[in-house]
């Protein structure tokens, strides 16, 4: 445990992710202005800090190990994957909520029995959530070394 808690890499790469929640969660603030801190642990939304996680965790790779590692690549692998999927099937996931979330409203209006459950339209995201993520990804190495 004591290694776990020294590991800078694993740390400096959770740093980004709170960072990047903790930006999603004062963009809400201002957007709907009340405070939600569910959007602190809450997926999808702008910037993503999947991307920020690993973007900083493959930074940190490349700076310690190298850009010729193995560690570097298995870690350019793994965010290139968890990107890819974030603004592909996750987005396209998040859209079929919305679209089944407004059935479900003209089901419920109209006066139809229907259960009030919603599905989780913030899933995946969008190339410009991405973007942000990486860039808050790329900026925490460099204050944390």
């Amino acid at each position: 445990m004591a290694d776990l808690l020294r590991n800078d890499i694993l740390i400096c790469a959770m740093v980004a992710w709170f960072v990047a929640q903790l930006i999603k969660v004062l963009i809400d603030w201002r957007v709907h202005h009340g405070f939600n801190f569910r959007r602190m642990f809450g997926m999808g939304g702008m910037p993503s800090s999947h991307t920020a996680f690993l973007v900083a965790l493959t930074s940190m790779i490349a700076a310690r190990e190298g850009l010729g590692s193995t560690s570097f690549a298995i870690a350019v692998a793994i965010t290139m994957v968890v990107i890819y999927d974030a603004m592909g099937v996750r987005l396209q996931t998040g859209k079929h909520s919305q679209v089944i979330n407004r059935i479900l409203h003209r089901m419920l209006v109209e006066g139809k029995p229907l259960g009030d459950d919603e599905l989780q339209e913030l899933i995946g995201h969008t190339p410009t959530e991405v973007f942000f993520g990486a860039v808050i990804g790329l900026i925490v190495p460099i204050f944390y070394r």
